[in-house]
């Protein structure tokens, strides 16, 4: 009982050694990662084995649209994510449950706002990404049962952030895996048995995260030994909404650029038609997966350098920073190995099209060695935004996707085009991803070490 009091209790990341600190809360939010990734990859696996590969297309091609429609709900997670974690380690107890009042009244504002306006522009975006006419309407029906589910998504990243944020990274993994394992369910329910095709994985996934975020909220009631809940608090003021902004802008227009640039390239990818849309559904499924550690060591970092931040240890944010990118390194090593080795397998649990299987695979031996790059690049960002700074990594984003990768992308596909390749060498819209997150890693490391995020804490 001990153990499992210890076990769920929150994590203070300002005492003890930095990369044990680091490590353990890494490896439950890891996991829970890779349950949320299960979400997207079980939609992808259903679809594609019990409706076929232009309902696995419709499903990845609806990907870019949501990711893009979703900036406001990861602006105000990673504005509140920060807010908490650097309070924490102050302990200031009356600022913290103001920004988790706060967090929680802006998620409702916001996933109100994003399900009235993304369920009318869902059609008229993909139609102006000349989503094939065969996939147009699957794409539709699944991004708009999505967004009328949204609160859901939206809630769970938000309080899942603050349960980090106070150092407990275990609660939202076992809320995650119950989640994952009812959309499974539920996703083998409505496609096999109810015949639901591609609206029915959309209707699981939405379900799902509800639950997710039901089981969230029912957690951090039960920490008032923390912070106060209290409807005052749910007021928003202008101290920790505008904080709460100022921190989350520059991250939620992060993702933005870099969906505005999936988004630019998705219809570069369209041209090369259904096959190629799939396997490139395939990659990015697998690489939601490789990604995972690097995304989980560069949260852990934003949590560890946010507390010890808030505690006035610069010297331990410094010495955490190089631990955890070792450790972020060695990960990502044995990954770029493993796809390199087992990746055709992992490729088939999606498809039995040979073809298919063949095509993917081609395109994911490009992409292996750029998870070492992506390595530095998260594990630093999540530093600089853990101190406050979220400006330097969303610029640092900006120059990896607007000035490096699609110009790249559609030039080299333009320049390659003859007549064995009409169209183009698809391959340069993975070498051109490669390239940006090589530029971006050396440009990482160049802010870091200048350190002005070292100037950023919240007052």
């Amino acid at each position: 009982m001990k153990f499992l009091k210890k076990l769920f209790a929150p994590v203070d990341m300002t005492v003890g050694k930095p990369w044990e600190n680091i490590l353990i809360f890494t490896l439950p939010m890891l996991i829970g990662n890779i349950a949320q990734q299960l979400y997207n990859t079980v939609d992808s696996v259903v679809v594609g084995k019990y409706v076929g590969d232009n309902a696995l297309a419709a499903v990845g091609s609806a990907g870019p649209i949501f990711n893009l429609l979703i900036v406001l709900f990861i602006g105000i997670s990673v504005g509140v994510g920060i807010m908490v974690s650097q309070y924490f380690g102050a302990k200031n107890r009356e600022d913290l449950s103001r920004t988790i009042g706060n967090g929680i009244v802006l998620t409702g504002l916001s996933s109100l706002f994003v399900m009235i306006v993304a369920t009318i522009a869902a059609r008229p975006l993909l139609e102006l990404l000349k989503t094939p006419d065969s996939i147009l309407g699957w794409c539709t029906s699944y991004l708009r049962i999505m967004f009328i589910g949204i609160a859901g998504m939206a809630y769970y990243n938000i309080l899942s952030g603050i349960l980090r944020g106070l150092g407990d990274s275990i609660s939202a993994l076992l809320y995650l895996i119950v989640a994952s394992i009812l959309n499974i369910i539920l996703d083998l329910l409505f496609v096999a048995k109810f015949d639901m095709g591609v609206a029915g994985v959309a209707l699981a996934t939405a379900i799902a995260q509800g639950v997710s975020a039901l089981l969230c909220i029912l957690r951090l009631m039960k920490m008032k030994e923390l912070f106060d809940v209290k409807l005052s608090y749910m007021r928003l003021s202008r101290k920790h909404t505008s904080n709460i902004i100022r921190l989350g802008v520059p991250s939620g227009l992060t993702q933005a650029i870099m969906s505005m640039a999936m988004l630019v390239v998705q219809s570069l990818t369209n041209s090369f038609g259904e096959l190629f849309i799939a396997a490139n559904v395939i990659v990015m499924r697998v690489d939601g997966f490789a990604m995972l550690p690097n995304f989980s060591f560069g949260t852990a970092m934003t949590t560890f350098a946010g507390q010890n931040i808030g505690a006035g240890s610069y010297d331990r944010v410094e010495k955490g920073a190089k631990q955890g990118m070792f450790m972020g390194l060695v990960v990502s090593a044995m990954i770029t190995g493993s796809i390199l080795l087992f990746g055709r397998q992992l490729m088939s649990i999606f498809t039995d099209t040979e073809e298919l299987v063949n095509l993917s695979m081609s395109m994911m031996k490009i992409l292996a060695v750029g998870y070492l790059a992506m390595a530095i690049i998260q594990c630093l960002s999540g530093v600089m935004r853990g101190a406050g700074d979220t400006l330097t990594p969303m610029w640092i984003s900006v120059v990896m996707t607007i000035i490096i990768r699609v110009p790249i992308a559609y030039s080299m596909v333009y320049l390659t085009k003859s007549t064995q390749f009409p169209q183009g060498k698809r391959e340069w819209i993975y070498i051109s991803l490669l390239i940006s997150w090589l530029a971006g890693a050396l440009i990482t490391y160049i802010c870091y070490e200048r350190g002005k995020w070292r100037e950023k804490a919240i007052k």
